[in-house]
């Protein structure tokens, strides 16, 4: 059963493909795509490194009339296949793709803050304590500092540290679901 009517359809990508099926789908098939991704801070034994992740993790939106377009998206590379249950392939409301629409201002990423708090754990990720696990004692905004508390030669020590070396220890996308339940209007103003 097909839907002759221009909707919102999403696409299942092979993974970690979610970014170039988007783009051969718009570059191959002229057709609008919607593929929200996050901003965020990680640890990797590189240090701290600031990474692009999908909101939906293999899975992009695609606006098209379903009927037309299903052979050719399906052969689109970084496309796994399109979502259906059976022989219906649902659609997506436009009322839910605007919703989420809101929360990207002009398609860019949503920045995704880690809300350091006192009593935070946190991973330091550069300099002479890089990899070390720290207690979050202060934030010091004005000087885009934090004054942490290590643990060294066992015993509890506090150090000031630059604020860009300083993640969560827990930042995943799980650990953020509560924080993104929030309408981005609310968190710019906390």
């Amino acid at each position: 059963m097909y839907v002759t009517d221009l909707a919102w359809y999403c696409a299942r990508t092979k993974p970690k493909h979610e970014h170039i099926a988007a783009a051969n789908i718009r570059r191959q098939l002229s057709l609008e795509v919607f593929h929200p991704q996050l901003r965020m801070e990680r640890i990797t034994k590189r240090g701290l490194v600031r990474t692009l992740d999908p909101l939906f993790p293999g899975y992009i939106f695609v606006h098209c009339i379903i009927q037309k377009h299903l052979d050719s998206l399906r052969y689109v590379n970084g496309v796994s296949s399109i979502v259906h249950f059976g022989d219906r392939i649902p659609s997506v409301s436009d009322r839910t793709v605007d919703e989420l629409r809101e929360c990207f201002a002009n398609g860019e990423p949503m920045i995704v803050e880690d809300q350091l708090r006192p009593g935070a754990e946190v991973v330091l990720g550069e300099g002479a304590f890089a990899g070390m696990n720290a207690s979050v004692l202060k934030v010091l905004p004005a000087v885009r500092r934090v004054q942490v508390l290590l643990e060294i030669l066992g015993r509890p020590t506090t150090v000031e540290v630059e604020r860009r070396i300083v993640a969560l220890e827990k930042n995943t996308m799980a650990d953020m679901v509560p924080l993104l339940a929030v309408p981005q209007q609310i968190r710019l103003r906390a």
